[in-house]
């Protein structure tokens, strides 16, 4: 009789160990589906262009190289029209708009509106490229605080109006970009134009075309 009693004490003990063994499974699982549950949705990775000699990369950590491509990429939008600038102005700031900081995009619409009152926009087409031997170098992209960048294109400007060219210039475009990373599913980015820096854009002369082409 004694042994039948040790078995059953010996079982109650095993299955009091396994509710234990059970009870904490139970909470490292609930543990584990806390961490999943508070851990963000999306992560952002700027991958720099050039990746021959390896990168080391951090989330939210932009590469001046993406600053300068962004840049680049969003402003040529803005100065591409292909037909018309009456209307063409207009639907690419519409297109950019989550690429732009409220305030620039108040400026883009007030010039599209001064432009229009000047008829400077009529059956005008414009495009902007970048100027041989003058791309992307690290000292075209000046970090004034974290998050805030002045990057330096030095850009074409072509212009015609009923396929007579009216504007063929170098000019420098000082553009400031922070970063803005509230939607990201219309900004993956997480970066936009906040206007131009300092005075603004300037034409290049030909010292600075040549020197720089050096």
């Amino acid at each position: 009789m004694r042994r039948y009693r040790n078995e059953i004490d010996n079982v109650s003990a095993h299955v009091r160990s396994l509710w234990v063994v059970i009870s904490l499974q139970f909470v490292v699982i609930v543990t584990l589906w806390f961490g999943w549950s508070q851990a963000p949705k999306q992560l952002t990775v700027h991958v720099p262009p050039d990746l021959r000699s390896g990168a080391t990369l951090a989330v939210n950590e932009v590469p001046a190289s993406n600053v300068y491509a962004f840049a680049f990429y969003i402003f040529q939008q803005l100065n591409r029209w292909p037909e018309n600038g009456s209307k063409d102005y207009g639907k690419a700031i519409f297109r950019i708009s989550p690429y732009v900081t409220p305030r620039y995009r108040a400026e883009l619409l007030a010039d599209l509106e001064q432009k229009g009152r000047q008829g400077e926009l009529a059956y005008r087409v414009r495009g902007v490229q970048e100027i041989v031997g003058h791309g992307y170098e690290e000292r075209r992209v000046d970090v004034l605080a974290p998050g805030v960048w002045v990057v330096w294109l030095d850009l074409d400007l072509l212009e015609s109006v009923k396929g007579m060219t009216v504007k063929k210039t170098a000019i420098r475009y000082p553009l400031r970009v922070v970063n803005l990373a509230v939607d990201p599913e219309t900004n993956p980015w997480g970066l936009a134009l906040d206007g131009f820096s300092g005075e603004g854009p300037r034409r290049l002369n030909e010292s600075e075309l040549n020197e720089d082409a050096e």
